[in-house]
């Protein structure tokens, strides 16, 4: 008899505890990791929320910068991380689906990280040097397939990011082949553009949105269904002569797996609610961007979807990474 009310005192305890837990979380700074560099979407967009979302929960986020290795270096670091929803991560297409398919072994597994909502899905974007000679895809493939042992290469944030991934693909599709340099995030890469480094990229469009609109960079196809209303006079990959190059790249919160579902929710339903002001919607239009907000549950489903689908990309293009 004492064994019962003794064990029915400490669940008690334990349920009172938990609950009173959950109600003074978060009474410290939020950590967001940033698997990138400053300067890309991943980055861009975190800190652009963070404040929002910050005021939203009663605490500060914190953004934490850990670029390279194709985002594997600041995902396995969340693997790292405590369980209690003060580290959370900007997750996004390359670490969290193409990844997987893309290098033989990755320190983290799909099972490691507990989604909690999308932030934002964009296109991609076929950009060139502002003072490029290249004022269409057809000029530029023609000029590839013409000499294609001369001095072109493409650029991207870094092996494996859907930037690197959608140049691969672009290539099949064009019919040409031309060597890839990978950058540790967007901004660098970008920079690197503008620097006349290498002949192309295809980037997300937030990153490469200011510079198309200052001329510095030239917009030649964007990977949507659709034309960006952003960017009317810039084609589909479709409209360029390009069949079959739907790329759509997405952003979004995850946290460590064990993370309490109360946490979850929290982050999920202030982060729904600050994607959905005027303000919010705005700035996301003007990155060419559509904002997330979905459930844990509805994001968890299409990262795994979107993992399956890249298999079947990095399967046909046939590459692999150490």
């Amino acid at each position: 008899m004492k064994k019962i009310l003794c064990s029915t005192l400490l669940a008690m305890t334990t349920a009172v505890t938990s609950t009173a837990t959950m109600a003074a979380w978060p009474d410290k700074p939020i950590t967001v990791i940033v698997p990138a560099a400053p300067g890309g979407t991943t980055d861009i967009a975190a800190r652009f929320l963070s404040d929002k979302i910050g005021a939203e929960l009663g605490t500060t986020l914190i953004i934490e910068n850990k670029a390279g290795a194709a985002g594997i270096i600041g995902t396995q670091a969340l693997t790292r991380a405590a369980p209690d929803g003060y580290t959370i991560a900007m997750g996004n297409i390359g670490p969290n689906a193409i990844n997987y398919s893309l290098y033989k072994k990755l320190p983290y597994k799909p099972t490691d990280f507990a989604p909690i909502t999308l932030v934002i899905s964009v296109p991609n974007i076929l950009v060139v040097n502002g003072a490029s000679p290249y004022k269409s895809v057809k000029e530029l493939v023609d000029a590839i397939k013409k000499d294609p042992k001369g001095n072109f290469a493409f650029g991207s944030s870094g092996a494996g990011q859907s930037p690197h991934l959608s140049g691969e693909m672009f290539m099949q599709r064009a019919g040409i082949s031309v060597p890839h340099i990978p950058y540790k995030g967007a901004g660098p890469a970008v920079t690197a553009l503008l620097g006349q480094q290498f002949t192309f990229m295809i980037d997300n469009l937030p990153s490469s949105m200011p510079f198309i609109k200052s001329g510095q960079l030239r917009a030649l196809a964007i990977t949507g269904n659709t034309r960006s209303p952003e960017l009317p006079d810039v084609p589909t990959m479709a409209e360029a002569g390009i069949q079959n190059m739907v790329v759509t790249a997405w952003f979004g919160f995850i946290a460590p797996a064990g993370t309490p579902p109360e946490i979850i929710q929290k982050i999920q339903q202030a982060t729904k609610k600050v994607l959905a002001t005027p303000e919010v919607q705005k700035r996301f239009a003007e990155m060419g961007g559509t904002p997330g907000g979905n459930t844990p549950a509805e994001f968890a489903a299409m990262i795994d979807k979107e993992r399956e689908s890249w298999k079947q990309t990095v399967e046909a293009a046939k590459l692999s990474m150490e």
